[in-house]
């Protein structure tokens, strides 16, 4: 199935999950398509009705309440997936709840904790490209796909904005705030010149050979951080893209601007932030309702 197939390379590319998880969310849903398929329905007209008929005989068959957290979990992120893709208009498993005492939510970081991992790369060499990587990524939600192939001419640094192709090929474009915009300039002069081997590399961040930097250079240096910062949390490049979102939103953002920086395709996608912060409802409550 081509959504399968997509969705595992996004797993690959975005997530960086293991063999294991990516065989995991395989096989829950291998299950769910041949579910759709017995009952006759189609992905673009399954409703929040058929994620909880389809949950309900899962739980029939003997699954554990953990199982089908896990594979609630799995079609969670696969319509999220969808959504972004254009392949969906609307994500069926957004009203069905997790059974009690499942965490759903993505890890965020507190403004301490961001802080705290900033500080972490040497003020030195590589360490100040390090200190850029991070603070782009958190100053700009990008995708993990986005940041390694960001290409300088795309980065204004006088004006204060980034141009990034997203999913779908759709370009769009991200404000830099004024320190981060320091920190990129001070790697470009301090660092990439010596780094780079080949005039025509277009890439903003390079390796230590001068080369492209790659996705599994930015998991091995965000890991190293994360383990020398002593913070316990599990931190990936998608935490700082789940964090930036939040806390935009917990200072006072729009959701239809954070869904515009984050490339979002659906609203609906960028609504889980509002779970994320709670004080952003009551916010919008007390703003609107009568009694607010």
């Amino acid at each position: 199935m081509k959504e399968l197939e997509g969705f595992k390379d996004y797993l690959l590319s975005e997530k960086g999950v293991s063999a294991n998880t990516l065989d995991a969310y395989s096989q829950d849903l291998k299950a769910f398509f041949l579910w759709i398929e017995t009952k006759s329905k189609t992905l673009s007209r399954l409703t929040h009705h058929d994620i909880s008929d389809f949950l309900m005989d899962y739980k029939k068959r003997g699954h554990a309440v953990a199982s089908i957290s896990r594979i609630l979990a799995t079609l969670k992120i696969f319509f999220r997936y969808m959504l972004s893709e254009g392949n969906l208009k609307k994500d069926p498993s957004y009203l069905i709840q997790f059974p009690r005492g499942w965490n759903r939510l993505p890890d965020v970081l507190s403004i301490e904790e961001i802080k705290r991992l900033l500080e972490t790369p040497s003020k030195k060499g590589l360490g100040v490209r390090n200190r850029t990587i991070l603070e782009l990524l958190y100053a700009s939600g990008l995708r993990a796909s986005e940041i390694i192939k960001l290409k300088v001419h795309k980065v204004d640094l006088e004006v204060g904005y980034l141009r990034t192709m997203g999913k779908g090929s759709k370009e769009r474009i991200v404000p830099i705030p004024p320190v981060t915009i320091e920190r990129i300039k001070k790697y470009l002069k301090e660092v990439r010149p010596k780094l780079i081997k080949a005039k025509e590399c277009e890439f903003l961040f390079l390796s230590r050979l001068g080369k492209e930097f790659t996705r599994q250079g930015l998991w091995k240096l965000i890991k190293t951080c994360a383990q020398c910062s002593g913070l316990s949390k599990k931190i990936t490049p998608h935490t700082f893209r789940h964090t930036f979102a939040t806390h935009l939103l917990q200072g006072g953002a729009d959701l239809r601007s954070v869904q515009e920086m984050l490339g979002h395709a659906s609203i609906s996608t960028t609504q889980i932030y509002t779970h994320l912060d709670k004080s952003y409802l009551q916010k919008i409550h007390k703003q609107f309702h009568p009694r607010g």
